[in-house]
């Protein structure tokens, strides 16, 4: 079982869905959000922009969260770096417009991740697989893109990442993105051929056959399933039965299974 850490930056601090209001008040268990530069996302709050300190004290955080995540049991951490959260908005120059070491130039831009993917991969056993999970394009022009994730994916691989999950999107709010099924196995598949580098396809990725024609023309390492497990929390199990594979079932579902 796995961890996800995120700090979501200028899209925090939002109500729970259905609420007829996007940004929590202090009564609601809001807070004030933080970001590298004084943009807010469309329709929330504007962001306090954070310091280099805050910089060093979230790494720190970061990593503590990691060594936790040890401790709790956990059998790897991945690092949210996607999405319009916090790691990717440092990494897209249409969220990141700092002059200081942690903008402007791509090993400025990239600094943040790199510095919490060391510091994760330094406090957490040898072992343990480390994972990032990037939008591979904000899909907009000006913005952080396959190049820039190729180059990225790279340099994260000699850091000692073990996969990097590929998504895209989240940057900004009016991006033209063309979901369709798979739509974002390409970008797995190019950072995987250019760095080497273990990677995940994710991202309409709906039926088992699909999945499983991902991973035997090695177009990706891994798939991973959000919303499909939403819809069908048995969707591994039922792949499985399709599949004619032998899967071990949880000892909760056990009594649930066709014998």
């Amino acid at each position: 079982m796995g961890i996800q850490l995120a700090h979501a930056g200028r899209k925090a601090s939002t109500t729970l869905p259905g609420a007829d209001h996007p940004i929590a008040t202090p009564a609601e268990g809001g807070w004030q959000s933080v970001a590298p530069s004084p943009i807010a996302f469309h329709g929330l709050q504007d962001p306090q922009v954070m310091s280099v300190a805050d910089i060093h004290q979230t790494t720190a955080d970061f990593t503590q969260a990691a060594v936790r995540a040890v401790r709790a049991g956990f059998d790897l951490v991945e690092i949210h770096a996607a999405h319009g959260y916090l790691l990717h908005q440092f990494l897209s120059p249409l969220s990141n417009q700092r002059t200081d070491e942690y903008g402007g130039s791509f090993e400025n831009r990239t600094r943040f991740l790199r510095e919490v993917s060391i510091a994760i991969r330094a406090a957490i056993p040898e072992t343990m697989p480390l994972f990032v999970r990037i939008s591979a394009t904000d899909w907009r022009e000006g913005g952080w893109d396959l190049d820039q994730s190729t180059t990225l994916a790279a340099e994260l691989k000699n850091i000692g990442v073990d996969l990097i999950d590929v998504s895209t999107g989240g940057a900004v709010h009016d991006a033209k993105i063309p979901v369709a099924p798979g739509f974002q196995v390409s970008f797995a598949t190019a950072i995987k051929e250019a760095t080497g580098i273990l990677t995940s396809a994710v991202g309409m990725i709906t039926e088992p056959e699909q999945a499983n024609s991902i991973v035997e023309n090695q177009q990706a390492d891994l798939v991973m399933l959000a919303r499909a497990m939403l819809r069908n929390p048995r969707w591994t199990l039922d792949a499985a039965s399709q599949l004619a594979a032998q899967v071990d079932w949880p000892v909760q579902l056990v009594r649930g299974k066709k014998s």
